[in-house]
């Protein structure tokens, strides 16, 4: 068309309006900003349209929405009203991280505890940010594989948790009318075709538990450690107790003199109360600590009045080079040496990991927490971990004995 504008001509404009043909027109102020409009009448009435600084705006994408909006105005629709309606629209849709945020805020009435709540706002925050300012209506599957991919394989457990999680979050915008069509975070008949399956767990699960046999070798390297975290590990060996239930453990849950330590049900994961007998092993981890407590906390931080750090206990291993186990795998470690090892019934050995023994009815009508066999299991094994002489070697053992 002729008296089209160039990219050189763009450049070198002066002061004034400078048309491309078409409506378009490329307007330089006083001060030598410059600006693409479009010029257009509908319904009998001329109007100026904005399209972008040049700065922003190339002639070529200038060129470009001129046609678009040429095209409406033939349509009779006027494209500064389509325009302003596309972004009321755009600003009416929810992002993935408001329906996100909105579904943690739910189900708060529903966690387990608060850990589980910053677990799943820690996922979505940290691992699914590329995702919470998009429309909730327009993630698809090519975005959420740019989440998973750099995460599948390095960190296997934590990518499925936040594709789940993502999954629960597109399912309630369904829900709630805010998209439509099949979820493009499923994993059965979807993303198990365009991600590499997961490894299945061995036997003793996802956690590296050390063999029984090992055990008292190891308290004899534990014991040489003098430090509060390395007898929280002792501690939790002892008593076949998680983690968090040992670092958070407070001294108004112990009894020392019924050598006894009774998890309220917030603090346990079946959220009931625990009672775990101690052995006499257990109670002399605790008996130095207790004569020089400082705060509430059983194994207290050393930089305050809070409970330990969460890793103390793994960084102890580390520290002494034990690669084959991990804090939590000494539970299995535990109920491989009771099955293996001693005669004491595997409903005992449940209930001494606080698991979940039979089906609901079975459960309904079993109201005890069989304490005193679970004491001399307690026992036996304390005495297994014990540090062995040569001809130290015990035999069967039998429930009491």
């Amino acid at each position: 068309m002729a008296g089209k504008l160039t990219a050189r001509g763009v450049e070198t404009a002066k002061l004034g309006t400078h048309g491309d043909g078409g409506g378009l027109y490329l307007v330089v102020s006083p001060k030598g900003a410059k600006k693409w409009v479009f010029r257009f009448k509908i319904r009998g009435k001329q109007s100026l349209m904005g399209l972008g600084s040049e700065e922003l705006v190339t002639l070529a994408e200038a060129r470009d929405k001129a046609i678009d909006a040429r095209r409406m105005v033939v349509a009779g629709i006027n494209p500064i009203a389509a325009r302003r309606q596309a972004e009321l629209a755009a600003i009416a849709k929810p992002t993935f991280g408001a329906v996100a945020d909105e579904l943690v805020a739910s189900k708060a009435g529903g966690w387990r505890n608060v850990k589980h709540r910053d677990q799943w706002v820690s996922s979505l925050e940290t691992y699914a940010a590329p995702l919470r300012n998009v429309p909730v209506d327009e993630i698809d599957t090519e975005r959420i594989l740019s989440v998973l991919k750099p995460i599948w394989t390095a960190k296997p457990e934590t990518a499925n948790r936040v594709r789940n999680r993502i999954e629960l979050v597109l399912s309630a915008a369904k829900a709630k009318g805010l998209r439509s069509g099949d979820n493009p975070a499923v994993w059965r008949g979807h993303l198990d075709h365009l991600l590499a399956q997961r490894p299945k767990l061995s036997a003793r699960g996802h956690f590296k538990a050390m063999p029984y046999e090992e055990v008292p070798a190891f308290f004899c390297r534990l014991r040489d450690v003098d430090t509060i975290a390395a007898r929280a590990l002792e501690f939790a060996i002892l008593t076949g107790a998680r983690t968090a239930e040992t670092l958070k453990a407070v001294w108004d849950e112990i009894d020392l003199n019924a050598r006894l330590w009774i998890l309220p049900p917030a603090r346990t994961k079946a959220e009931r109360e625990h009672r775990v007998p101690l052995s006499k092993a257990a109670i002399a981890v605790l008996e130095p600590l207790y004569a020089l407590q400082t705060c509430e906390f059983v194994f207290p931080s050393p930089r305050g009045n809070r409970h330990m750090a969460h890793v103390a206990m793994q960084k102890v291993l580390a520290r002494m080079n034990v690669t084959n186990a991990t804090v939590h795998g000494f539970r299995s470690t535990f109920r491989d040496w009771a099955g293996d090892v001693t005669l004491f019934q595997r409903e005992i050995a449940e209930a001494a990991l606080s698991h979940k023994v039979g089906d609901a009815a079975e459960q309904a009508y079993r109201r005890g927490d069989a304490l005193e066999k679970r004491r001399a299991l307690m026992e036996a094994w304390a005495a297994w971990c014990e540090p062995k002489r040569g001809d130290n070697v015990l035999p069967m053992l039998r429930p009491g004995a």
